[in-house]
């Protein structure tokens, strides 16, 4: 599918160079890393990033931790333990744990593992508080099983005990779109993901990307507003 698009239109999705990468190539005349005008200052952007991150403050330390984590562990380890790479490099001794109810025995073995390897940990599931969905304005039909007590997801509640036991890093295990949003939104800590819920794909949603020209076609048909 191909839309005509007008050169401030053009984004890294219209890219077939990435020469940000390596440099080993020429930049696209609409390179983000080197459009400059006066609504996007990119260049003054990339520039005063680059001397936040030489510093010695939580995001300089992040970014190297990224980095490192990436660099002497590609392809070599799990998510899992990237994840516990990335904690002992941040300093983290507390994690949180923000998890779907759904996903509750695959947060308990990630609390086992995060025993084993020598971290404290609190974990919080969806639906705490057990606040019916139509206590906040949704209607009985919206609810899976109409008719019956159905607690809401309560992601900020969530982010907020996580806060009071001043957690160091917060993951999230397979929280719904928008719930993820805003336990981020509320969330005091650094927050990483190790679970991305997907029902249909078994928690893969990449799957659906790669199978959108074939199982999937349904996701490119343009829609009618």
């Amino acid at each position: 599918m191909s839309i005509k698009k007008s050169l401030e239109q053009l984004s890294c999705t219209d890219c077939n160079v990435y020469n940000c990468r390596t440099r080993s190539s020429q930049f696209p005349g609409f390179c983000l890393t080197t459009k400059d005008n006066a609504e996007h200052e990119i260049t003054k952007d990339i520039e005063e990033i680059k001397q936040q991150l030489q510093g010695d403050d939580e995001d300089a330390v992040i970014a190297r931790a990224s980095a490192q984590v990436e660099g002497l562990f590609y392809g070599k380890l799990t998510r899992v333990e990237e994840i516990i790479e990335f904690a002992k490099r941040i300093g983290a001794k507390k994690i949180g744990i923000a998890t779907c109810a759904g996903l509750i025995e695959e947060a308990k073995i990630f609390a086992d593992i995060l025993t084993a390897k020598g971290f404290e940990y609190y974990s919080v599931i969806c639906k705490v508080g057990s606040v019916d969905k139509t206590d906040i304005g949704v209607l009985e039909e919206h609810k899976i099983r109409p008719g019956s007590h159905e607690s809401m997801c309560n992601p900020i509640l969530q982010a907020r005990i996580l806060n009071y036991h001043k957690t160091d890093l917060n993951v999230v295990v397979g929280l719904c779109v928008g719930h993820d949003s805003l336990f981020i939104k509320y969330s005091d800590a650094l927050v990483t993901t190790l679970v991305t819920k997907d029902r249909m794909t078994g928690h893969n949603p990449v799957a659906a990307l790669y199978t959108a020209h074939s199982y999937y076609k349904r996701l490119l048909q343009s829609e009618t507003k």
